[in-house]
């Protein structure tokens, strides 16, 4: 498990090695999903952070805190992260979330996270800020994910 901030982090150099930026909802989104992927198909947590169900979708407070600053802008500079890198396993998930989800603007990730019966739907009350989504409905969404494109490749 590593601190989302490195996970984001991660995120943005693959962005960089491709000559593009992300946004900080792109940010906020991916780190999500790669955490959603890794409970599903690794039974394990990417981050060591709670994500919580806020108005416009899943998020990570210590990642939101850390890009805010950027408003819609594009994010300029890597996150202050703690010490620390991710294990082989981990970062393989970071790059194959980016390869199939990093061309996606922030409201098409956005649009993908509050799709109905998501984690985020199941959980989020209109007025109500801070709401935890629990790791184990994250795991069973992803789950059910993976099932679907495996039934569909079929």
């Amino acid at each position: 498990m590593a601190d989302a901030r490195i996970v984001a982090n991660r995120f943005l150099e693959l962005a960089r090695e491709q000559g593009r930026s992300l946004t900080p909802m792109q940010v906020l989104k991916l780190v999500y999903i790669a955490h959603g992927w890794m409970l599903g198909l690794n039974d394990r947590p990417l981050i060591n952070q709670p994500v919580e169900a806020w108005q416009y979708g899943p998020v990570v407070r210590d990642v939101y805190n850390s890009v805010r600053q950027f408003g819609r802008d594009y994010v300029t500079s890597d996150l202050l992260a703690p010490p620390g890198q991710l294990e082989p396993l981990e970062d393989n998930m970071v790059q194959q979330v980016f390869d199939l989800y990093g061309k996606m603007d922030g409201i098409q990730l956005s649009n993908i996270t509050h799709m109905p019966n998501t984690p985020w739907a199941q959980m989020y009350r209109h007025g109500s800020f801070g709401i935890r989504i629990p790791d184990p409905m994250i795991a069973e969404h992803y789950k059910r994910l993976s099932r679907e494109r495996s039934g569909a490749a079929a």
